[in-house]
């Protein structure tokens, strides 16, 4: 390994689009690794961006948090630049076909582990948000790429096409919470936070219904 394991994060703008409406947006690139190689959390928006942030970099893969468009929107481009496999649970393919008709992606399925930087990131599926949501865990690091199923203040949307309250909820409970609860969650949207910050809202959350 060259260099020391690093989290950095790039911000991108777009427009988050599904059904019949549209919203401006800034989304969290999160890449993961070293001074040699990296994995790319999420294709939001910006090729360049991500490519210059990447640099000279081996990108080991790029990986969709779930198959929203402001996900995944520039996810084949950036695969071919960066000679990169792009990830995505298959649960999102619907959502993904959306975005990228006829378009490969490699299947990133639970418990699978992404190996960079002489560490490896580890597949968590948490649908609900959409249902091929997942979640990316490094323990090395103490760090949780949630996307969208966890943000700082509770869960991701759910009001939408492809979505359910009830099952995100599950997910947090039952996958995300059972983790430590220094683990620091780096979201697909606006500020972090940590498990053992929001843990103790979960009753708020099922009681306020989204």
């Amino acid at each position: 390994m060259s260099g020391a394991l690093r989290i950095d994060r790039v911000v991108t703008s777009g427009v988050f689009s599904l059904d019949g409406g549209t919203w401006d947006v800034d989304n969290n690139v999160w890449l993961v690794g070293d001074d040699d190689e990296v994995v790319v959390v999420d294709a939001a928006h910006d090729e360049k961006a991500i490519t210059e942030a990447v640099g000279d970099r081996n990108v080991v893969a790029v990986v969709c948090t779930h198959g929203h468009n402001d996900h995944v929107t520039v996810a084949p481009q950036l695969g071919e630049h960066l000679h990169a496999p792009v990830l995505l649970h298959p649960g999102d393919k619907q959502l993904w076909e959306m975005t990228h008709t006829g378009q490969r992606f490699w299947r990133a399925e639970d418990g699978e582990r992404i190996a960079v930087a002489g560490t490896a990131l580890e597949v968590v599926h948490t649908p609900g948000h959409s249902p091929g949501s997942i979640c990316l865990h490094l323990p090395e690091a103490g760090a949780l790429f949630t996307g969208d199923t966890l943000f700082a203040g509770g869960p991701g949307a759910t009001g939408r096409s492809f979505s359910d309250f009830p099952t995100i909820i599950s997910s947090i409970r039952d996958r995300i919470f059972a983790l430590p609860e220094d683990t620091r969650v780096h979201t697909g949207h606006g500020d972090g936070t940590s498990i053992g910050t929001e843990a103790p809202h979960l009753a708020e959350w099922i009681a306020r219904g989204h």
